[in-house]
């Protein structure tokens, strides 16, 4: 299909950390767009934020994602469709807490696209890299478009509600978005658009979504202001343990250009700027807040063994996304944070 650079874009979730960028971005790009929220009272920061773009800006309420024909009106004259709505979180007791939404919500916008998507020409799913990588490895891995966390999937079989929430979290980024694909070749014969797939890793980055105190943080960000800012963490943990990671702006700007790039058409995307340890971010942030705590001063980032890579070579190449970097991201963190008055951290 060819690409899309103008008309309305369906947001799902469009109240979510990531997707309120998007919509940002998207009504900076002179899209119109038509959100979905789960009540219209989640739905009043969004009127708020962007008052100013008038009825560029629809919300819709879909109060379950997971109920069949639950976008059926939501996707009635769209021009392209982002899904970000999906459960990230560990609060579970049984896997399928996180895999039914994830799946259900997945497939249900797919069914709707088919039957009331006569205008849409793409589909961009948002993902994780939870549904690439695998954890407990022998030796540092890199892992690309190619790989699949099938691991994650065993678990929950074998394991049922017995289950870590890690792994149950990855098991539904794994099977919503496979899924997705499966899906897509089932009815791609019947349709007129195309479907594209992005792998973030761990998301850090300024908030714009409503969120009223420390408490109420995403998952992601909940992490660092723990390890980082307040550094609840100890110096080992520091240099041993981290991830890989992407700035916010720079999944929405992904997703955006998903859009614009014709050659994006039923790819998958690992987008992602890096790998760190939880003393580069400390590194990171003192640069721009030297009264924080030092942490392991004996790290050398050059002599960290990274047990995951994961290659986002291929949506620099196609996409052209260029990474912001640490020092930019915890900046931006630190700013945002001060702006809100939960920095400096007032320790009890």
């Amino acid at each position: 299909m060819p690409a899309v650079t103008s008309g309305k874009v369906l947001v799902t979730g469009a109240n979510g950390y990531i997707a309120v960028w998007l919509v940002k971005d998207l009504l900076e790009k002179g899209f119109t767009v038509r959100g979905t929220v789960r009540s219209a009272a989640k739905g009043e920061h969004l009127k708020k934020t962007f008052a100013s773009y008038g009825d560029k800006l629809e919300l819709v309420v879909v109060d379950d994602i997971t109920k069949t024909g639950a976008f059926d009106e939501a996707v009635k004259g769209v021009d392209a469709i982002q899904h970000t709505a999906s459960p990230f979180h560990f609060n579970i007791t049984d896997p399928q807490d996180l895999i039914v939404p994830a799946v259900a919500g997945t497939t249900s916008i797919l069914e709707s696209a088919l039957k009331h998507g006569s205008t849409v020409k793409r589909v961009v799913v948002l993902s994780s890299t939870a549904a690439v990588q695998t954890t407990d490895l022998e030796k540092p891995t890199v892992f690309n478009e190619n790989n699949w966390n099938d691991k994650a999937v065993n678990e929950v079989e074998t394991k049922g509600k017995e289950t870590s929430p890690f792994d149950s979290y990855m098991a539904s980024k794994t099977l919503a978005e496979r899924a997705a694909w499966a899906w897509y070749e089932k009815n791609k014969a019947a349709i007129q658009w195309d479907l594209v797939v992005f792998n973030p890793p761990y998301v850090y980055g300024p908030i714009i979504h409503e969120i009223q105190d420390l408490s109420q943080l995403n998952t992601s960000m909940g992490l660092f202001y723990t390890v980082v800012l307040k550094g609840e963490t100890d110096d080992q943990t520091l240099v041993k343990e981290g991830n890989n990671w992407i700035d916010v702006r720079d999944v929405s700007s992904a997703l955006v250009l998903a859009l614009f790039k014709e050659e994006a058409a039923n790819q998958r995307f690992i987008i992602s700027g890096g790998t760190y340890k939880w003393q580069d971010w400390v590194n990171a942030v003192r640069k721009v807040a030297p009264t924080l705590p030092a942490g392991n001063t004996s790290y050398k980032p050059e002599e960290a063994i990274h047990e995951i890579v994961t290659d986002s070579s291929k949506s620099k190449q196609v996409l052209g996304i260029k990474y912001r970097t640490f020092d930019e991201t915890a900046k931006d963190i630190v700013a945002d944070f001060e702006k809100k008055g939960w920095w400096p951290v007032q320790k009890a």
